[in-house]
């Protein structure tokens, strides 16, 4: 299989990135499991209750081991949790501590019994304990355990080798069920053009949402190979860095908001295979907002140039009114992302220079927030509403969560907090549409579009079913077919 770029962490509880996700989530096992409509079920945690709103009680599934035959017990979830929260544990440094901010400890009550302890009621706690968020790791697993990760998964880590691969076989005793194929080479391609050419030649076997979408329709006659489309929850959005004296105003940012015709982008790039996003949440998402509840920015030059010049930046002889640099890896679909929003904002004045990076790098400047823009996906955890805390929640500046623009807002960090301590789903859902009404108005970021997950095979490979994150689940269940 062919991916764009290394994990940069398998560990769970520190790799945030796509892959670090894709890949731990076939290593580890969380305690519950989203279902295609996103509701959690039972995984290693066979149930689970709450007696009262700060305390969850979890039961273990008996006799599941871990890649080097240890037991799984209660010891091990409790470490994993108090790791997050006390860097005591471990000497953790994570962003995803933040996902635990509400917890003050966990304890086993028995071999198989685990108690959660909480500060206060927090209704997106259980989401921030499912498959790929979340692995249970071994008692004593410390920083560098990202490096020779040992889990419950379906698939057991062997080796891994930065910028080239990372190499897993199956977990014989699979407490779900032994996986069919033997084992997975995660080849590290960057290059979407060269990713094509190996799916051509029959070197490569598999990739996910790693080519154009102008390849995948080229490849779709290829007799060796077989393409799977399905809706993704996926969102691809643009993030500000509201600190900046540009952008710290947000008429400018509404401003390149009007200066992006997104469906014109959608139809060139991704042949029209994306549904528009106006909020991070999946369109299906009992706490979305409607598109007529929120604050639009429709294809309108004229009025960007109105922002543009209300905020101050007058048009000069040559039509330039200010100047940006917006950030990006060189994954080749956003590279022609970024140039063709290079050519739309300059109609409003705006001169956008393209910084990319590989995505090593290009993440590192981003948690650092070394960016005035950038352009990225959310992958999974859009999934919860609890995204809003995660990415512009004022206590969620890295490394305690993903508000890597430094937006701030007090009325958005109430509404926030009444929504975690609520078990009222329809007094959550009203406190996330105020939510998501402030986000744009204020627009810290730009959601763009849900892109359709888009997998190519070859036909020796059989059960390939994407799914809304784009995670690669189906490698659980996935087979080869045998040569005739």
């Amino acid at each position: 299989m062919m991916i764009e770029s290394s994990p940069n962490n398998l560990d769970l509880r520190v790799g945030t990135d796509a892959q670090s996700e894709r890949i731990g989530g076939l290593v580890f096992d969380a305690l519950v499991k989203k279902d295609e409509h996103y509701d959690l079920q039972p995984w290693l945690a066979t149930s689970w209750e709450q007696p009262d709103p700060l305390t969850w009680i979890f039961h273990l599934r008996d006799g599941v081991q871990f890649h080097d035959g240890r037991a799984l017990s209660a010891d091990d979830v409790v470490w994993t949790i108090e790791s997050l929260i006390d860097p005591a544990h471990g000497n953790l440094i994570t962003s995803k501590s933040g996902n635990f901010a509400s917890v003050t400890s966990a304890e086993a009550r028995d071999r198989l019994t685990v108690v959660v302890h909480l500060k206060h009621a927090d209704a997106g706690l259980l989401f921030n304990m499912s498959d790929g968020l979340f692995g249970v790791v071994p008692n004593g697993s410390g920083r560098d355990f990202g490096l020779h990760p040992i889990g419950t998964g379906p698939f057991r880590f062997i080796s891994g080798v930065q910028d080239k691969e990372v190499l897993v076989e199956r977990n014989p005793g699979y407490w779900a069920g032994e996986p069919k194929i033997e084992r997975v080479r995660f080849a590290v391609v960057p290059d979407a053009i060269t990713t094509a050419l190996e799916l051509q030649k029959g070197s490569g076997d598999l990739e996910s949402n790693a080519i154009t979408l102008d390849m995948v329709h080229a490849l779709r006659n290829e007799r060796n190979l077989a393409t799977e489309t399905g809706p993704s929850s996926v969102v691809v959005y643009m993030n500000f860095n509201v600190q900046d004296p540009i952008l710290r105003d947000r008429r400018v940012r509404q401003a390149i908001a009007c200066a992006i015709d997104r469906q014109a982008i959608v139809d060139a790039i991704w042949r029209g295979k994306a549904r528009l996003a106006n909020s991070l949440l999946p369109p299906e998402h009992w706490a979305r907002a409607a598109d007529s509840e929120m604050a639009s920015y429709p294809h309108d030059i004229d009025r960007a140039q109105r922002l543009l010049g209300d905020a101050g930046f007058p048009a000069r002889k040559d039509g330039i009114r200010l100047h940006l640099t917006l950030k990006t890896s060189t994954d080749e679909t956003t590279r022609l992302m970024a140039a063709i929003l290079q050519q739309q904002v300059r109609s409003a004045g705006i001169d956008l220079q393209i910084r990319s990076a590989e995505f090593g790098t290009f993440y590192s400047d981003v948690t650092k927030g070394v960016f005035q823009i950038y352009a990225l996906r959310w992958i999974g955890s859009n999934e919860d509403p609890d995204i809003f805390r995660y990415a512009y929640g004022s206590a969620s500046f890295p490394p305690k969560g993903g508000n890597r623009g430094r937006y701030s807002n007090p009325r958005l960090d109430a509404l926030l907090q009444d929504a975690a301590g609520s078990s009222d789903q329809s007094e959550r859902r009203k406190d996330y549409v105020e939510i998501q009404q402030i986000l744009a108005e204020d627009l810290p970021g730009i959601p763009l579009w849900y892109p359709d997950n888009e997998v190519i095979h070859s036909q020796r490979v059989d059960g390939i079913k994407p799914i809304g994150a784009g995670d690669f689940d189906y490698l659980r269940s996935a087979s080869l077919r045998t040569p005739h």
